[in-house]
């Protein structure tokens, strides 16, 4: 799956795979099935397991209804009355169970349990061991938020009359919502799918389907072929007025990207992304993809949990992330089709056909995949340069933790509550970093062969952290697995020392000790720290250098003299606090540094200077010493900077003389660059320059430059006569800066605009920038209007988390008052989380109470995104007035 929020990120890879030499793939075992072992968590019986399901399902879209029947082959291992499913929200109106060694059908009482989402089917008498068919009937609601079997109203691309569509969403633990089912990871089994649905309707599923059969009464029978042995949250079902762009892989496999009908050759660069990545993983992990076909089914609207969803054979992912629509699409967003598709695919392997037993092994999906993301990106694409973005995800995972709230990577999860809330930046970012350190640890190859052995043995089965090691080092990394142990069963930060440093006899000798790097726990993680293996590199810069593992203190001599790097090439997962006159030599250093080195050393100082580790002065140095020409990405990085900084001075003695020498800083190093990219995009140029261009003009906007705001709004007035008038590449950027800036005509335009678009990704743009406005007033109009039906059920929520990007306290107070009519607004798993999200940009003290009062009404396994708000909001309140004194001073000097 893919976060909602998850920053782009990408990586290096080996030179080809145009040769194919992965295996076949590998067959399920049929052997005799066996309890659950007592070490994998499960909320059911350990006294059945499934074998295979048989669902057929009668969807009626236009009653948000459906009905169903299904019928579930199971071993049950000892003697019971009764056997135990998971089932959420299900109206089960009969049950039977069918002995597998014939006799009669017996008629099963059905009692169900709403907290504990389970059904219990009891029979008058003990049950012997052996196998079983439990046949159900039974109905259930189609919802209107992505959870379950749900529905998508949009916008039809040819008549702009309103249009609905049925996808699913079953992770984590709603494939209980379709069908009463073993609904956990470790429970695999066989899946046949049959559907009722409407004659002129196209049905989508995991495999293809193996009959379509007209019943004379404008309805259609669609059976889909018996998919693989496979976790039930990787069941998927969508069924619309759909149009579908197919190609062969040179694999053989026949990929597709289902999309509304009339989008045309939108889904063609997708397409075409999507056919690289069947063979290239294949080749990777050495087993072909083992279903007929993979297509990507585009959904509109949009959801505050997830953007992604790696059902197998069957991806799913929304719209606005799939779809290249030239009226609206960026180059950033053309780059984000690419990589989450490379992400959702590398789930294929990762996930799907090798899955996590329990949902404490997350990360075994997630980190997996944003790191293999990473490397496919960067194979397929170079000049997008993916691997510098690892330095951003590795500063996500951090920002969390950081913080005494933080979990480790592989964290325990006991509930449905704390299953959703595993989503974050430490499965997915914490995750691909420790993998990019790991593979850096063992070596490309060694780690390859690892993985092939990982996927060989364990196809179509669980697996727990460990069976990953045991493979890696198996291939030839030995001691591999005490430092994975470090990384992934402790949480937080290592922060390596540097004590000392000397050029002595032609070489650098330095001497290095660990300690932990906190925000909120400065004196604790010092006094006491946790103790790492920590991988370093140690260079001067270039892709060469020294590898060593230190544990507590060490000291060490690299060849040559010059700034020198302790984490060089970014992969460790460590803070470095160098000694004063190292920082110094390296800021001089800086812009002959690759630009990887660059971005590391720029997100770790500004990071420790935040948290008090040393003032401000060092990393603003190091901020300044950015080149002009900066490689894109850098620059990218520093521009966002010093818009942060003039957002942090808002409330900073003498602000507007503050920020007006901050703004011209930020125009003496990239107004030059602004203005050789240009105002108009140009043909056939590099994404990553267009990328900066947009970045340039946001921050400059952010940051008041009236040139850039003036042209926004200069562009925007053109939409009164020309509703085309900002189609382009451009558009969200000019429309976002003319949001923010939004006078009350030019707010009612944003309105009108939404209201009368045919594209809905193009409607829900205008939606959520309806919340975006500086303009209090307007604020609030905006937040009333989310509880209206006008924006629709999936375009409310983004418009009240627009509003907390400028107005954190009005948004928390308005969603705390109107909780009964927010929460339908938001994905059900989601809502702990978006509700404590609002507050991440406040200062206000008062919002602590509130935060706690919040935390207070939840309960304990549903808190830790409140948790995390709150010591992220006190860390802020301390840290700001000493942050805005030193870059007061530090402005005044330069």
């Amino acid at each position: 799956m893919r976060l909602a929020f998850a920053p782009t990120v990408a990586a290096l890879l080996l030179a080809g795979c145009a040769s194919m030499s992965s295996e076949a793939p590998v067959a399920p075992q049929s052997a005799t099935l066996s309890p659950l072992p007592a070490n994998i968590p499960s909320d059911l019986p350990r006294i059945a397991r499934p074998s295979h399901y048989a669902i057929t399902v009668t969807p009626d879209a236009a009653n948000l209804r459906f009905a169903a029947s299904s019928a579930v082959d199971f071993e049950l291992f000892e003697p019971s009355d009764k056997v135990t499913l998971s089932a959420n929200g299900l109206r089960i109106t009969d049950a039977r169970l069918v002995p597998a060694t014939g006799g009669d059908p017996i008629a099963m009482n059905v009692t169900t349990d709403p907290e504990a989402q389970t059904a219990t089917f009891a029979a008058p008498a003990a049950l012997a061991p052996g196998r079983y068919r439990l046949e159900t009937n039974y109905t259930g609601p189609i919802g209107t938020q992505a959870n379950g079997l749900f529905a998508l109203d949009y916008p039809d691309k040819r008549t702009g009359k309103s249009v609905r569509a049925l996808f699913t969403q079953f992770e984590a633990p709603d494939a209980r919502r379709f069908a009463p089912t073993f609904d956990e990871p470790s429970y695999k089994a066989t899946f046949d799918l049959t559907a009722i649905v409407p004659q002129d309707q196209m049905a989508v599923s995991n495999m293809p389907f193996a009959s379509e059969t007209p019943l004379g009464d404008g309805r259609k029978r669609v059976v889909f072929r018996t998919t693989p042995k496979m976790s039930s949250y990787l069941l998927f079902f969508g069924l619309g007025d759909f149009e579908r762009l197919t190609k062969m892989a040179s694999d053989g496999t026949e990929v597709g990207i289902v999309q509304p009908a009339g989008s045309g050759e939108q889904g063609r660069f997708a397409l075409d992304e999507l056919a690289k990545l069947p063979p290239y993983f294949g080749d990777y992990f050495g087993v072909r993809f083992p279903l007929p076909k993979l297509d990507n089914i585009a959904g509109p609207g949009s959801s505050q949990f997830f953007g992604a969803m790696e059902n197998w054979g069957a991806i799913f992912t929304f719209e606005r992330i799939l779809l290249d629509d030239p009226a609206i699409t960026s180059p950033g967003t053309r780059q984000a089709i690419s990589e989450v598709q490379a992400h959702e695919t590398a789930h294929q392997w990762f996930g799907d056909l090798v899955t996590m037993a329990w949902w404490d092994d997350l990360w075994l999906n997630e980190g997996f995949a944003s790191w293999m993301q990473t490397k496919t990106t960067a194979h397929f694409h170079p000049d997008w340069y993916p691997l510098l973005t690892r330095v951003g995800g590795r500063e996500a995972a951090m920002g969390l933790d950081s913080f005494a709230t933080t979990h480790p990577v592989v964290q325990k999860i006991r509930s449905v509550a704390e299953t959703n809330q595993a989503f974050d930046a430490i499965t997915y970012q914490k995750g691909e970093a420790v993998i990019s350190m790991l593979e850096a640890y063992a070596g490309e190859d060694v780690w390859r062969e690892g993985l092939r052995r990982y996927m060989r043995d364990h196809a179509y089965s669980n697996t727990q952290s460990d069976d990953l090691w045991n493979a890696i080092e198996a291939a030839g990394a030995p001691g591999l697995t005490s430092i994975a142990h470090d990384f992934t069963l402790k949480p937080g930060i290592p922060l390596v020392r540097v004590d000392s440093a000397s050029c002595t006899g032609g070489g650098t000798q330095v001497t290095l000790s660990q300690s932990e790097f906190s925000r909120d726990r400065m004196k604790e993680a010092a006094a006491n720290p946790q103790q790492w293996r920590v991988p370093l590199l140690l260079s001067h810069g270039s892709g060469a250098g020294q590898r060593q593992i230190l544990q507590g203190q060490g000291t060490y001599t690299v060849a040559g003299c010059g700034p020198l790097i302790v984490n060089g090439g970014q992969l460790g997962y460590f803070r470095t606090l160098y000694t004063a006159p190292m920082l110094a030599e390296l800021t001089k250093a800086l812009p002959k540094l690759q630009p990887i080195d660059q971005l590391g050393l720029l997100a770790d100082n500004m990071a420790l200077s935040n948290a008090g580790y040393q003032s401000m002065a060092p990393a603003l140095d190091l901020l300044a010493a950015v080149p002009r020409d900066a490689n894109p990405l850098v620059a990218t990085d520093a521009i966002g900077r010093l818009a942060g900084i003039y957002q942090m001075l808002e409330t900073a003695t003498d602000a507007s003389g503050a920020r007006s020498r901050l703004l011209a800083i930020a125009k003496d190093r990239f107004g030059s660059r602004l203005q050789a990219l240009g105002y108009e995009p140009r043909a056939n140029e590099p994404v990553a320059e267009a990328n900066l261009r947009i970045a340039l003009l946001g921050a400059f906007a952010e940051m008041g430059d009236p040139a850039v705001v003036a042209e926004a709004r200069r562009r925007f007035a053109g939409l009164r006569s020309d509703p085309k008038a900002l189609d382009g590449p451009l558009k969200t950027t000019w429309l976002g800066i003319a949001a923010r800036n939004a006078s009350r005509a030019d707010w009612e335009q944003f309105v009108r605009l939404a209201e009368s678009s045919g594209s809905s990704v193009e409607r829900s743009t205008y939606w959520t920038l309806a919340g975006a406005t500086k303009d209090e007033a307007l604020a609030r109009a905006a937040l009333k209007l989310a509880l209206t039906d006008r924006p629709g059920a999936t375009n409310s929520s983004p418009i009240i988390s627009a509003v907390s990007r400028l107005h954190p306290e009005l948004a928390y107070d308005f969603v705390i008052a109107n909780r009964a009519k927010v929460d339908p607004l938001v994905d059900a798993s989601a809502r702990t989380r978006f509700i404590a999200g609002l507050a991440g940009r406040s200062e206000d003290p008062a919002m602590i109470a509130k935060l706690q009062a919040l935390r207070a009404s939840l309960p304990a396994n549903e808190r830790r995104p409140v948790d995390q708000a709150l010591t992220s909001l006190q860390y802020r309140i301390e840290r700001t007035p000493r942050v805005q004194q030193e870059l007061l001073a530090w402005l005044a000097s330069h």
